[in-house]
C-alpha cells in the first residue's frame, strides 16, 4: 500500500497546521550565542528549566506554540524563518504567534475557555463582541482575525505551501535544510559532522567541518566555494548542478525538489489524508492508482529510496 500525505487546497474545520520545530537547528543557532540551554529557558516568556530545552533539541519533546515567539526572541531570529508553517493563518497560529495561552486570551475575552476553543477547532464562530477584543490582543486587524477563523472553519484561500509562497531554496544552507526535511522519511539523515565527512572525502581535501554545515544550516555562513558545493550535492546524493550557485533553481531542479518532498510525505502505516483529517471519506481507488503511478515515475530521482508496495 502506498501510504501518501495529501495536499489539500482548503484547509480542514480544526485542523491547525502548527509552526515547524527544528531542535536541531535550535541548538545551533543557542550555542552560537554562546547560550546555555538553562538561560535559554530562563529567558522572559520561555520559562522552562535546561532540562527541558534539552527535550526540545533532541525532538523528545516540543514546546507549546506560544512559546515559539518568545524563543525566537530569545535567540534574536525572525519567528518566520526559525519556526516557518505552510499555509495561511489560522486563529490558533494567530493566539500562539502572540504568545498567549488559551487561559490568557480566555482572560481578554473575561469568559470561560469555550468560545475560543469552538472557534479554532471549528465548532462555533467568535461572537461578534469577541472579534474586536481578540484582534487588538493578538497584534491583528479584525479582517485578518476573521480571515484566520474562516481557515479554522476550512473556509480559508487555498493553503500554499512554504515552498509556494517563498518559492524554492536558494542558499546552500536552506537547500541543505531541504534534503534533510525531505528526503530522509523512513531513514536517518547524515549529521553536520557526515556530511562534512562526506564533502572532505570526495574533494580529497578537508574543504569543511561539521561546525561550517551548521552555520549553513542557520544562515550564519553564506559563501560556499565550487569544491564544497560539489561535495554537497555528492554527500545529499543529488545532481550537482542542484547546489551549483545561490539562483532560483531551474525547472530540472525543482522537479527534483518536488520529487523530494513528494516522496518526503510517504510515511509508513497510515494515510494522512482526507480520513485522517476527519472527513472519513478516505482515498478512492482513482486516486490510489494515481498516486501510485506519480510514485513509479519519481521514485527512480531519489538513489536509496525504495518503493512501497
Amino acid at each position: 500500500m502506498i501510504v501518501v500525505k495529501v495536499i489539500q487546497t482548503t484547509t480542514p474545520p480544526g485542523v491547525h497546521v502548527p509552526r515547524q520545530f527544528d531542535g536541531s537547528k535550535v541548538r545551533a543557532i543557542r550555542r552560537g550565542k554562546e547560550l546555555t540551554q538553562k538561560q535559554l529557558g530562563a529567558h522572559a516568556g520561555v520559562g522552562v528549566g535546561g532540562p527541558t530545552v534539552a527535550r526540545w533539541e533532541s525532538g523528545e519533546e516540543f514546546p507549546k506554540g506560544e512559546k515559539l515567539p518568545k524563543i525566537a526572541k530569545a535567540l534574536d531570529q525572525p519567528l518566520d524563518e526559525l519556526f516557518p508553517h505552510d499555509g495561511p493563518a489560522d486563529l490558533q497560529l494567530l493566539r500562539c504567534d502572540a504568545g498567549l495561552s488559551v487561559a490568557q486570551a480566555t482572560a481578554v475575552l473575561g469568559t470561560s475557555r469555550v468560545p475560543i476553543s469552538n472557534a479554532e477547532s471549528g465548532r462555533r464562530r467568535l461572537q461578534d463582541a469577541y472579534v474586536g477584543l481578540l484582534a487588538h490582543a493578538y497584534g491583528v486587524t479584525e479582517k485578518a482575525l476573521l480571515a484566520a477563523q474562516d481557515v479554522s472553519f476550512g473556509e480559508g484561500p487555498a493553503a500554499l505551501s512554504r515552498d509556494e509562497r517563498t518559492s524554492s531554496p536558494h542558499t546552500a544552507g536552506e537547500k541543505i535544510n531541504y534534503l534533510l526535511e525531505h528526503g530522509y522519511t523512513g531513514r536517518t539523515p547524515p549529521s553536520d559532522e557526515q556530511i562534512a565527512q562526506a564533502v572532505n572525502e570526495h574533494g580529497g581535501v578537508p574543504s569543511t567541518t561539521a561546525d561550517d554545515i551548521a552555520a549553513l544550516r542557520v544562515g550564519a555562513i553564506t559563501d560556499v566555494s565550487d569544491s564544497v558545493r560539489t561535495g554537497l550535492a555528492h554527500a545529499l546524493d543529488v545532481d550537482a548542478s542542484l547546489f551549483q550557485d545561490d539562483a532560483e533553481v531551474g525547472p530540472a531542479a525543482r522537479e527534483l525538489l518536488e520529487a523530494v518532498r513528494f516522496l518526503g510525505s510517504i510515511h509508513e502505516g497510515q494515510i494522512l489524508g482526507l480520513a485522517a483529517r476527519g472527513n472519513h471519506a478516505g482515498l478512492s481507488a482513482e486516486m490510489m492508482a494515481k498516486i501510485n503511478e506519480v510514485v513509479s515515475e519519481l521514485k527512480h530521482k531519489l538513489p536509496g529510496v525504495e518503493g512501497e508496495s
